[in-house]
């Protein structure tokens, strides 16, 4: 467990959320990752109308990301999920789990969205994390 953040999944008066957790409280050093898409590292898009596919690759270039910056899933706070339609978020979520521990999950919003910066691209995610001093 990360000793600098504090998990907490349902507050008192609040429903329960099946996907996240509705509060992380952290100190230490802030991490911003911008949005991720479903690219590979040569730029070249991935599972093309394919959801899970896509959500696998973004996961993994999320992953990354956080590496470069000292980070794990395990630091990671808060996610935003862009997606075109609402429909692929169990795809998005069965990719997820394999990537973050489904029992500490970080605060989330999910928001679907008219497009993204270019048509084949069916979700994006962004992330915040928080390193220990």
């Amino acid at each position: 467990m990360t000793s600098h953040l504090t998990r907490i999944p349902v507050p008192a008066g609040v429903a329960p959320a099946a996907a996240y957790s509705h509060v992380v409280v952290g100190s230490g050093r802030f991490v911003a990752v911008s949005g991720q898409l479903a690219l590979d590292e040569k730029g070249e898009p991935v599972g093309a109308g394919d959801a899970f596919a896509q959500a696998r690759q973004v996961f993994e270039n999320l992953r990354r990301c956080l590496t470069a910056a000292g980070a794990t899933f395990d630091d990671v706070v808060k996610m935003t999920y862009f997606v075109t339609d609402m429909g692929h978020m169990p795809q998005v979520r069965r990719a997820r789990d394999e990537f973050l521990d489904p029992a500490r999950l970080p605060a989330a919003s999910a928001v679907q969205v008219a497009a993204l910066v270019s048509p084949e691209f069916l979700l994006e995610v962004e992330a915040w994390a928080v390193l220990p001093r």
